[in-house]
């Protein structure tokens, strides 16, 4: 039977053509995620629903009744008719029971779940409905933490129709930590649509001068992102005139305050911003010299993906799908995880050196132009709809 092709370079799901290949007609795609964010996989979510139904196809969101409400509102905000269903306990028969309703009163044809939870659920439903099932896990090594959750998660695999991994490593994890239940696992790595941001007028907003440094991370405020570690790099800069840098940190999290007092402790507060979650990201990205990515783990976080494309120069962790992305000394500088000094050198590095982080910038601009795309993520996903295994 014919199955989507794997390209060895990028580990990207090609589509394939072949007998078993449906028409092109619209199909009918549920979504669904159970957190909703703000976050990398909300984010997916509604670039890919946007992206399917500019193709023609009709797509039914469905998310948690009971929760921060970003991402149904972002789709209500696009024209989107959302549905949500409530989980009362890590078993709910109701639950499911709702997500079947769901699914056969909006004449779903194909179910695309995100992440453990739908994953699970999504499965059960589809499987009762006779419907195609596409999972995709986006990187949460968590999830596999606990016998019970790969348990939950390997019989999920095994009834649906496509396993997706958003990047080559985090495709690896699920089949060491799932091992022969993680039935065939694929990869479709993240894509993203590129926006020009305005770089003189964002600069003047956040009050960075012409001969500034403005050094950009971009994630929520929390422990594995590792924006600590980033503060505390560029306190170790020494005092250069000539190299004056300034950190925006745009996105909010429970490590708000103690990121505050890092920066007063290290007496760098007046020279660290805490934006808060931005909408105006591709505005940032514009803005930006150097961006950095200092987290411990990751899937093929969007950010980084942004940053490449916006043509900014970029210091980034050696970790999970990163290096996937981003050759060291070539689109940008991997440094170890948590490595306060490594990541100082890297710093030290480029804020003194516009002509290299140019040449580097230029570099991961091509690279994502070529690979990291909205049209090729969503070719991908697809081509994986109308593959019947």
């Amino acid at each position: 039977m014919t199955q989507p092709r794997i390209v060895p370079a990028t580990g990207e799901v090609a589509p394939s053509a072949g007998p078993h290949l449906t028409t092109g007609r619209p199909l009918r795609i549920a979504q669904m995620l159970e957190s909703d964010g703000p976050g990398g996989a909300e984010i997916v979510v509604a670039r890919l629903a946007i992206a399917l139904r500019d193709r023609g196809h009709t797509i039914v969101p469905v998310g948690p009744a009971h929760r921060v409400g970003w991402l149904g509102a972002r789709m209500r905000e696009h024209g989107f008719e959302t549905e949500t269903y409530t989980i009362r306990r890590p078993l709910d028969w109701r639950c499911l029971r709702e997500v079947i309703y769901i699914l056969r009163a909006r004449r779903v044809e194909v179910v695309h779940s995100h992440e453990f939870t739908m994953a699970v659920y999504g499965a059960a439903a589809a499987r009762w409905l006779g419907l195609p099932h596409v999972i995709t896990m986006h990187g949460s090594q968590y999830v596999t933490a606990k016998r019970r959750r790969r348990v939950a998660l390997s019989v999920a695999f095994r009834c649906s129709t496509h396993v997706v991994g958003v990047s080559a490593d985090t495709t690896a994890h699920l089949r060491r930590e799932l091992g022969p239940l993680a039935g065939r696992i694929q990869t479709v790595v993240n894509g993203v649509p590129y926006r020009p941001g305005d770089r003189v007028g964002t600069r003047a907003a956040l009050g960075v001068g012409d001969v500034e440094v403005l050094v950009l991370a971009v994630g929520n405020l929390i422990a594995r992102k590792g924006h600590a570690v980033l503060i505390r790099a560029l306190a170790n800069q020494p005092t250069d005139p000539g190299a004056r840098w300034r950190l925006a940190i745009a996105g909010q999290g429970v490590e708000r305050d103690r990121l505050t007092a890092l920066a007063e402790e290290a007496g760098v507060a007046d020279r660290v911003q805490l934006l808060g979650q931005r909408s105006d990201i591709p505005d940032l990205q514009a803005a930006a010299d150097i961006f950095v990515m200092p987290s411990l783990w990751e899937g093929l976080p969007l950010a980084l993906l942004e940053a490449m494309h916006a043509g900014t120069s970029i210091i980034a962790s050696r970790t999970s799908g990163i290096p996937e992305a981003i050759t060291d000394g070539v689109e940008g500088l991997l440094t170890t995880p948590g490595a306060v000094d490594e990541l100082s050198r890297a710093l030290a590095s480029l804020l003194s050196n516009a002509g290299r982080r140019a040449e580097l910038g230029a570099a991961a601009r091509a690279r994502a132009c070529a690979q990291f795309s909205m049209d090729r993520m969503t070719d991908a996903y697809e081509a994986l709809y109308r593959v019947r295994r």
